[in-house]
């Protein structure tokens, strides 16, 4: 008989594989290896992502490897930008064509009569003479091909390319535009050739799992993965949620005792964490699911109590020091209270280092 398990052995199995635990001496390149990237929409968020993740981070850690391109910008699964490792950048995004080649269909109509690949080598030539922003690449593109919709052009380019976003945009305490280059010209090394899903959905498994076919494809934008994990099925091993559904895992996988404690997180905006499963209540509670909605899609930086969101988190900071505030979605214990406003003033110095004062705000409940 098949084992079932509950959503709190769910919730414990997966906040292991995510280093959420106890964070984990590992180097960046490592952790992000096997977290297949952190998802970085906003270029600061895996900065808090990692310090959460990783014992004595710091910013360096992250921002020496994007400077020298060992880590880079680049839209993965699902079509978000991740941070990512050179390798898997090299290695996933033909795995994950797919994705991009089923969003350019959409756009059937804006592009009648064109012929992509015929877009996509001037574009290419354009970004390796130097890099460019999505604007200023649609911009010269419709010059080349007037009566076509500049927007839609940048697409062609964006899902036939593997574009990487260049440095400085993502370091550290540094800002600039998202400007783009193939990923071939940005580290000097050809894309692999392998576009069989079936190593991606192992990977996953290794930091997401225990999940189902539909968490699969939830997290990389693929579809068809059923097949791919009855292909697999001999190398995994087999469980059921309450509900009944089926869960692949790796047999080796950590699954921790669903008692394990689990400490005071603080994750930032869109982190993995919270998009990667089609069904999220293992770390969303229905309750609160409202709370991570916005018209423009931006999901909050969350707090985790007890291995679950029980509220969001701001920071900001001004000539008269920096400020964390806590928003819980309920009362907190007098000893979660605690745990929350140490955890809260440890992530801002980390935010804030040279702020001559810093304050942590838990705010009253919506």
């Amino acid at each position: 008989m098949t084992d079932v398990l509950t959503p709190r052995a769910l919730n414990r199995a997966l906040l292991a594989r995510q280093h959420l635990l106890r964070r984990t001496d590992q180097p960046v390149p490592e952790t992000l290896g096997h977290l297949v990237g952190l998802q970085a929409q906003l270029p600061s968020a895996p900065y808090p992502g990692l310090w959460s993740r990783i014992a004595g981070f710091t910013p360096d850690q992250l921002a020496a490897p994007m400077a020298d391109r060992t880590v880079l910008r680049i839209p993965a699964m699902r079509g978000t930008i991740h941070t990512l490792t050179a390798a898997d950048c090299l290695d996933l995004r033909p795995r994950l064509a797919p994705v991009y080649d089923r969003f350019l269909r959409t756009l059937r109509a804006r592009l009648d009569g064109l012929d992509p690949s015929k877009v996509a080598a001037t574009a290419r030539e354009l970004v390796e003479q130097r890099p460019r922003t999505y604007h200023e690449l649609g911009r010269e593109l419709a010059d080349r091909w007037p009566g076509y919709d500049a927007a839609a052009l940048g697409h062609v380019a964006r899902c036939r390319l593997a574009l990487v976003q260049v440095t400085p945009r993502g370091l550290w305490g540094r800002s600039g535009p998202a400007a783009h280059t193939t990923a071939e010209h940005w580290l000097d090394a050809p894309l692999g050739t392998d576009t069989a899903p079936d190593p991606l959905v192992l990977r996953y498994l290794a930091a997401f799992g225990p999940a189902t076919a539909a968490d699969v494809q939830a997290w990389s934008g693929l579809t068809g993965l059923r097949a791919v994990l009855d292909r697999l099925r001999p190398q995994l091993v087999t469980f059921r949620t309450t509900d009944g559904a089926e869960l692949f895992d790796l047999p080796d996988a950590p699954r921790p005792d669903p008692d394990t404690p689990a400490p005071v997180r603080f994750l930032p905006p869109l982190d993995n964490l919270l998009l990667s499963h089609a069904d999220r209540s293992r770390v969303v509670p229905a309750e609160y699911r409202h709370h991570l909605q916005s018209p423009n899609g931006l999901v909050p930086g969350v707090l985790l109590v007890a291995g679950t969101v029980r509220g969001s988190w701001a920071d900001e900071a001004g000539r008269d020091g920096a400020r964390l505030t806590v928003t819980p979605f309920r009362a907190l214990s007098v000893r979660d209270t605690a745990a929350v406003a140490a955890e809260a003033r440890r992530l801002l110095a980390f935010l804030s280092p040279g702020a001559d004062t810093r304050e942590v705000r838990i705010a009253d409940v919506p």
